[in-house]
């Protein structure tokens, strides 16, 4: 190992600024690239059809990415200085995007998961989690919804993104597309007690904003309002996430 440490290659000030430039989302749009940090992601990226552009590890990393060419060995201190974490983890890759080609007849069988406007990326990171347990393929954002490819959301998903395919649309339009009577459910406080729904197979399932909810202009096209029963009447609500954990489990239940 000690020869191989002597043969790997050193980061330069340029791939720092590189790297640290991919937190940004136009920076990631220009460059096509973004960040995974942790052994297990990174190991599972390497497994994946996505290509790896290039690796950053510290001399702890036990990693199987500490034998691969595209590795560079860093400090801990360089570590913490291209991390978008606080408690940086042992490795970052630097991965190219995958392009998603949407396949509009996919969307017809099957539960989809339909975001609108979800801005949090731990939520949108652990709902694309939920999404990956409960073995739901497709999630369609509205395109102001966060970027899935933000660093907190990759995280979030612990590789789960990896087996989720997200797709970014205008989600009138695509709603509109639909054939007639199909289901759409959305996600209310007053909607009916989804425990009590005779939920369908093929469907959408709508899950709003954080703090505002469905958008206007999707209420109009939702066939079905339902809601989690709630027990408490001092609750206010539920994390977007959480929320859709409950839905999906009734859906797949």
């Amino acid at each position: 190992m000690t020869n191989f440490y002597n043969l790997i290659k050193l980061i330069t000030s340029n791939q720092i600024k590189f790297v640290r430039s991919l937190h940004l989302k136009k920076n990631r749009d220009v460059h096509n690239c973004f960040i995974v940090e942790g052994e297990k992601i990174v190991d599972e990226i390497l497994r994946s059809d996505f290509n790896v552009h290039s690796i950053f590890a510290t001399k702890d990393c036990k990693s199987v990415v500490i034998e691969n060419s595209k590795t560079h060995l860093v400090s801990d201190k360089e570590l913490e200085r291209v991390s978008a974490l606080k408690s940086p983890n042992k490795v970052i890759a630097i991965v190219e995007k995958r392009d998603n080609n949407f396949k509009f007849l996919s969307v017809e069988k099957g539960l989809t998961l339909v975001l609108d406007n979800i801005k949090n990326p731990g939520n949108l990171g652990t709902i694309i989690r939920v999404c990956d347990w409960f073995g739901i393929k497709n999630i369609i954002c509205s395109n102001s919804s966060v970027d899935m490819y933000n660093p907190k959301v990759v995280q979030a998903t612990m590789g789960s993104f990896l087996r989720v395919d997200l797709y970014y649309t205008d989600i009138e339009t695509l709603i509109k597309r639909l054939p007639n009577n199909f289901p759409i459910y959305g996600s209310y406080m007053e909607g009916a007690n989804v425990a009590d729904v005779n939920l369908k197979e093929d469907a959408f399932l709508i899950m709003g904003n954080e703090s505002v909810g469905i958008s206007k202009k999707l209420e109009k096209l939702i066939s079905n309002k339902i809601s989690v029963r709630k027990y408490n009447s001092q609750a206010e609500s539920l994390n977007v996430a959480i929320a859709t954990s409950i839905l999906l489990y009734e859906f797949k239940r």
